[in-house]
């Protein structure tokens, strides 16, 4: 048996994609995702979209001494999920500044293969994510690498992502 390297989603549009299924764990008493673990699942798509556009945050640390930190959030929960439901964090890029990137983020439900009119937005949450200097916790401008790269996925999706990364 090989290990393979977990898959990151995929990029549809200007969007990032990333699948995630509803487990026991991530439910409350009432059986419903419990409010903090959208947070968690918006975050798993951050990460992974960083991954799938080729931004490398153990680089971007080991290298320049920066990370990424959230500077604000916030979320509209409009309707729940529940155990074993098939969902998408979906992302896309709203605003690239010289030491912030904000992104506008949706949990939904699964589009259906034989009907796409059928997804629902359960959570809307817009976040800040700052590039901090970790010597010393202040915000430093994205190096031009990552902010080209940002720039590139906002502008046109994937055709242009491609030519920047080289990919």
């Amino acid at each position: 048996m090989t290990l393979e390297t977990p898959p990151s989603g995929y990029l549809e549009g200007d969007e990032h994609v990333l699948p995630i299924r509803v487990y026991y764990e991530d439910t409350d008493a009432a059986g419903i995702v419990y409010y903090a673990n959208y947070l968690k699942f918006a975050e798993r798509g951050r990460t992974e979209l960083l991954r799938l556009i080729g931004v490398d945050q153990t680089a971007l640390r080991r290298d320049h001494g920066f990370a990424f930190a959230v500077r604000d959030c916030a979320a509209d929960y409009r309707q729940p999920a529940r155990l074993d439901d098939a969902l998408q964090v979906r992302s896309r890029l709203a605003e690239l500044r010289g030491a912030s990137v904000r992104l506008d983020q949706r949990v939904v439900r699964a589009r259906g293969v034989a009907d796409e009119a059928t997804e629902q937005t359960l959570v809307q949450i817009g976040v800040r994510v700052v590039c901090l200097r970790l010597a010393d916790g202040r915000a430093v401008r994205l190096p031009r690498e990552q902010h080209d790269i940002f720039q590139a996925f906002g502008d046109a999706g994937l055709s242009q992502l491609k030519n920047a990364t080289g990919s």
